[in-house]
């Protein structure tokens, strides 16, 4: 079995696979501070407590985009599974071209979720978009050429600083909306929230495949944990909320 980890700036968000099967997933608060015992002992327990045994994990991989966990993860895999964890990071093997100006600046994650997307459909123009702290859009061409993309604020994040830089809008459930027109404050944060995502989602789609694809239309997954959120908007082709961890192993494979 396989343990694939994607450390976010809010979570980690992790799955054991056995072959391409996801037996099971999990979430941890991915706040920096904590020590590698602490991780070791969370992913031994999680891995028990659902059901499987953590001698059976034989490889680890994992992608950061918060650079000061990556110490404590890596002691964690050495100390509790007596392994060297696979960093997915600049100058492993990827199978993409990556025309961004600087390569190194692009998120370990949004290369995850490109390497992923380009073997699940192949020669197909992809644009992915990821939900996550940030909402990232990534447009890759049919010959694996990493083009680029967007990032705007995510749905938690844009939550968040309207609690905290306002005085009396409080915290609210994100959720779907049916309505644009919200009749209480709680109502109307949520639909703001919902149609404001959902309309920078399509205008950047849009743009995106007028720039990069003649405006041909581009198969667009919708992956990370708000997603599912927006099925009913009939936006993305698919949603695979699990992209990240899949690209993690089909890197790893690439570079055993």
């Amino acid at each position: 079995m396989i343990l694939s980890l994607d450390v976010g700036n809010t979570q980690i968000y992790g799955g054991v696979f056995d072959g391409e099967k996801m037996l099971i997933s999990f979430r941890r608060n991915s706040k920096t501070g904590s020590s590698s015992d602490e991780v070791g002992v969370f992913l031994r327990m999680v891995i028990r407590e659902n059901g499987l045994d953590p001698q059976q994990i034989k490889k680890i991989v994992l992608c950061s985009v918060v650079p000061e966990v990556i110490y404590s993860l890596r002691g964690a895999c050495q100390k509790y599974f007596g392994i060297n964890p696979f960093i997915l990071q600049a100058g492993v093997k990827t199978g993409l071209k990556i025309k961004y100006r600087n390569p190194l600046e692009v998120g370990a994650d949004r290369i995850a979720n490109a390497v992923a997307a380009t073997q699940m459909h192949p020669q197909k123009n992809l644009i992915i978009v990821d939900l996550g702290t940030a909402t990232t859009f990534d447009a890759v061409t049919a010959e694996r050429d990493y083009l680029g993309g967007s990032i705007i604020a995510g749905l938690r994040l844009s939550m968040e600083s309207l609690e905290a830089k306002t005085a009396k809008l409080p915290s609210v459930e994100i959720v779907s909306r049916n309505e644009a027109l919200g009749q209480s404050t709680v109502e109307s944060l949520q639909s703001g929230l919902y149609y404001g995502h959902l309309g920078a989602m399509k205008e950047i789609i849009t743009k995106i495949s007028a720039e990069c694809f003649n405006g041909e239309k581009p198969f667009v997954i919708g992956t990370g944990g708000f997603s599912s959120l927006f099925e009913k908007e009939k936006i993305f082709d698919l949603i695979a909320p699990d992209l990240v961890l899949k690209g993690n192993l089909i890197a790893l494979e690439k570079n055993t």
